[in-house]
């Protein structure tokens, strides 16, 4: 373990035990090195690290705790998964499958007319633009990022968008070299909105299930077809990703 890895600890379980709780000012950096005998320099980095990933905020007048909301927390998700080979899509597709379809099924219990509303509005979005991929897929996003909403779970919420907005790419270049995908993701969504406005929980998480195994199996195949490869064929890095 590094010195900066053993003040990252230090400060870690400070913030754990409550002796730093949320929104709580940080000691001089150094005070605390040489409180736990580091050199300044690797409590410096600890500090900038646990910044990076949203533990820390700094603010004019100091360096705080922050609120530890999922949201700040998990952002770093979407960082992550940015810089991910087109060879993992494949495992966050897996990871998709394992929670989406128990988060649309949540959805399902707990979805108000308002939010019904706002997916159906998506949905509606999508059929017109069934003939632009780009456009599709943004609004196939919005979909579900109203579902996740629909369940009320904030962690839900970020886990699923970091993951779900890393294999856009993917689904706008399927839309463009598969004719029948648009046909195939309309009648997929309409399955889960038919399900969410009938509260239907078990028929909402199959609909999402099929869904969703439908995109991994298409990755899949592509990879099947251009081994030895590591990437995808001509795989799109559009900036639509980041939106």
């Amino acid at each position: 373990m590094s010195l900066a890895d053993t003040a990252i600890a230090h400060i870690r379980e400070l913030i754990r035990s409550g002796e730093l709780p949320p929104g709580a000012r940080l000691p001089p950096e150094q005070r605390l090195a040489t409180e736990w005998g580091l050199a300044s320099d690797a409590t410096r980095e600890a500090v900038e690290a646990l910044a990076v990933t949203r533990v820390l905020e700094v603010r004019p007048g100091g360096t705080y705790v922050s609120r530890r909301e999922p949201r700040l927390l998990l952002a770093g998700l979407g960082v992550a998964n940015d810089l991910l080979r087109d060879d993992t899509l494949l495992e966050l597709c897996e990871v998709r499958r394992l929670l989406e379809p128990s988060v649309t099924a949540l959805a399902a219990t707990r979805i108000s007319e308002a939010q019904l509303d706002e997916v159906g509005r998506h949905l509606d979005a999508m059929r017109e633009a069934r003939d632009h991929a780009e456009e599709l897929s943004r609004h196939d996003v919005a979909f579900h990022r109203a579902v996740t909403a629909a369940t009320g779970n904030q962690t839900l919420t970020v886990l699923l968008e970091g993951i779900s907005g890393r294999t856009l790419g993917a689904r706008v270049w399927r839309g463009l070299v598969d004719d029948g995908a648009a046909d195939r993701t309309l009648a997929e969504h309409q399955a889960i909105y038919s399900a969410l406005a009938a509260r239907d929980a078990p028929l909402a998480e199959a609909a999402a299930l099929v869904h969703v195994s439908d995109i991994e199996q298409w990755l899949h195949n592509c990879r099947t077809r251009t081994r030895p490869s590591r990437h995808f064929p001509h795989m799109p890095s559009s900036s639509i990703e980041r939106q």
